[in-house]
């Protein structure tokens, strides 16, 4: 994401997009202002008196949110493993983070995304519900309450760029 604001007239963006292709490849919002429509490319909060649209692309972001969630289910497993020498968590760490990796690499190519896109959610949806049983069973908000929430917010990524991608 852009760390600063940067607003655009909607009829020049089409010769700045060829120079600025790299960075200005994702619209976040866009508003209209008065009689003049801008591009935002940052999260920056609007004065009133303007109409603005979210636009979230999240087929772009699935792979990254994919990449992420294996590499913290990997580092929450090793961590169990080393603070009590839980092989359950371990194992699960181990195989969800090969999952995760496995659903990034399928998302990665046009022929498969589709199955990486389940994969992901399947796997994430699945931790969700191993993750709630946790959280109902012992009580304690952590681990498994962040965990928990993590992994909702890994299914609803996965679902929706799969629902976004195919419509």
């Amino acid at each position: 994401m852009v760390s600063g604001l940067l607003l655009v007239p909607a009829a020049a963006t089409g010769g700045l997009n060829q120079h600025l292709k790299f960075s200005l490849s994702i619209q976040y919002f866009s508003c209209s202002i008065g009689k003049e429509k801008y591009k935002s490319f940052s999260s920056a909060s609007w004065k009133r008196g303007g109409c603005c649209n979210a636009q979230l692309a999240l087929p772009e972001l699935a792979p990254a949110t994919s990449a992420a969630y294996g590499v913290l289910l990997l580092g929450g497993g090793l961590f169990a493993y080393t603070k009590s020498g839980s092989k359950g968590s371990l194992l699960g760490g181990l195989t969800g983070s090969a999952t995760m990796a496995t659903a990034c690499f399928l998302m990665q190519a046009s022929e498969t995304k589709y199955i990486g896109y389940a994969l992901g959610f399947g796997s994430a949806f699945l931790f969700s519900s191993v993750f709630g049983i946790r959280l109902a069973a012992t009580r304690k908000l952590t681990p498994a309450g962040p965990l928990l929430g993590l992994s909702i917010f890994a299914s609803v990524v996965f679902i929706s760029a799969y629902l976004q991608h195919s419509l």
